[in-house]
């Protein structure tokens, strides 16, 4: 009987390890699974983000990641549902206009500390501005992945017939009214220059002339000698100095459409044109934005944030910061033109460099040095919309921008005290 109960403690002995080799070596119960949320990869990039998610498990075999795909119409009412659900994904995507909402309302997770502890990631492998971005209260909620911006897009055809010299870095607003001035043609429907005049763009000008739409403290403060001076020359443009076109002047078309049909010197827009501008019928380059008092820049970034409520917030910081800084998702989003990695290694940002058109490709980041960010406050859709109303009686003269400013005082106002 005893040598029977020995056999029996054996083999129970033998079964038991051999299960907890199995388990150390598949991963087992020792492995962690979190879910990626985006909307970024959908419909174009969906392959790129699995070899990412591939490269990241490779490298951590403890961790699984399951994605989540969504359509940015639909993205954000599903994650707040969730959010409000208690089932939130453990990390998922934002972009900078939602990232501080989403950070204010404590959605977030504070990354701070995992930061400091982990020895693979140090904040100068990526753009010091755009890291910052995604800071609030003087925390790091959340990771940048990528970002775009504007820059003056230039015929260099339309340049070189008016004998004018291209855009340059330190150009100011004068100098783009003076060579916008020689290449206007309006007989032949060509103008030296074009950027909407919406709140979108007057945030940006704003910021060129040292205004601001919002003070530190999120007051309006859109009724200032600065923002005034910024309206007055982008709605002088279309109605003063004819430099510009007219609403009706484009007769439904696009600007980038006018553009391609070598009807501007100048259009301001996204570098996310570059591939829609490469078969152009002219040669033409990209330069900095002019400036009045200061330089400038549009920012839009996404970034990657970890819930406040997952249980798994290490292994989420990780694939975070392998989204953010790593080698190989910087490389794969150059090779796609998948936006930009935010990372300031020379070496894996050369082959972008070296693409042409544009030859200066390099303003995309030097624009990085003066980035201004859009602002982020509740009910910002009514605000922009209320604001673009207001700016088409300036461009149809039906209010001076002294007036317009004055009612938009009023407007944000009342909107922001509801």
């Amino acid at each position: 009987m005893k040598v029977g109960w020995l056999l029996i403690l054996s083999l129970l002995a033998a079964v038991a390890l051999y299960g907890c080799s199995s388990d150390e070596e598949g991963g087992g119960e020792e492995g962690t699974e979190i879910t990626y949320y985006s909307f970024s990869a959908s419909p174009n990039y969906e392959e790129e983000l699995d070899q990412m998610v591939s490269d990241f498990e490779e490298q951590n075999s403890d961790i699984t990641v399951n994605v989540e795909l969504a359509a940015y119409d639909d993205y954000f009412t599903k994650l707040q549902t969730q959010i409000a659900g208690d089932n939130a994904p453990d990390v998922f995507e934002l972009n900078y206009e939602n990232f501080v909402q989403y950070a204010s309302r404590g959605s977030l997770a504070d990354l701070s500390s995992f930061i400091e502890e982990d020895e693979d990631f140090d904040p100068s492998q990526l753009n010091e501005e755009a890291y910052k971005a995604f800071q609030y209260d003087g925390k790091q909620y959340g990771m940048v992945e990528s970002f775009s911006n504007v820059l003056t897009f230039y015929n260099k055809e339309l340049f070189d017939e008016a004998g004018v010299d291209y855009p340059s870095a330190d150009w100011t607003w004068e100098d783009e009214i003076a060579a916008a001035e020689q290449i206007t043609d309006a007989d032949n429907n060509v103008w030296g220059t074009f950027a909407p005049v919406t709140m979108n763009e007057f945030f940006k000008i704003a910021a060129q002339n040292g205004g601001q739409i919002f003070n530190e403290n999120g007051e309006p403060t859109i009724n200032s000698p600065e923002n005034l001076e910024a309206l007055e020359y982008m709605v002088g443009n279309v109605t003063e100095r004819g430099i510009a076109p007219s609403p009706s002047d484009m007769s439904g078309q696009s600007p980038e459409d006018l553009f391609l049909n070598g009807q501007l010197g100048i259009v301001h827009t996204g570098i996310w044109m570059f591939d829609a501008f490469a078969d152009a019928s002219f040669e033409w380059d990209v330069q900095l934005e002019a400036g009045n008092t200061q330089k400038a820049h549009h920012f839009f970034a996404n970034g990657i944030a970890v819930s406040e409520n997952t249980e798994k917030k290490e292994a989420a910081y990780k694939f975070a910061s392998f989204m953010s800084a790593s080698q190989e998702v910087a490389e794969a989003r150059v090779d796609a033109s998948w936006e930009l990695p935010a990372i300031t290694d020379e070496e894996i940002l050369a082959p972008y460099l070296e693409q042409s058109p544009p030859e200066n490709r390099q303003a995309v980041f030097d624009a990085l040095d003066s980035l201004v960010l859009p602002p982020v406050v509740d009910n910002w859709g009514r605000i922009s919309d209320t604001t673009n109303q207001e700016f088409e009686k300036a461009l149809n003269g039906d209010k001076t921008p002294q007036e317009v400013l004055e009612t938009l005082e009023s407007e944000i106002d009342s909107i922001m005290s509801e």
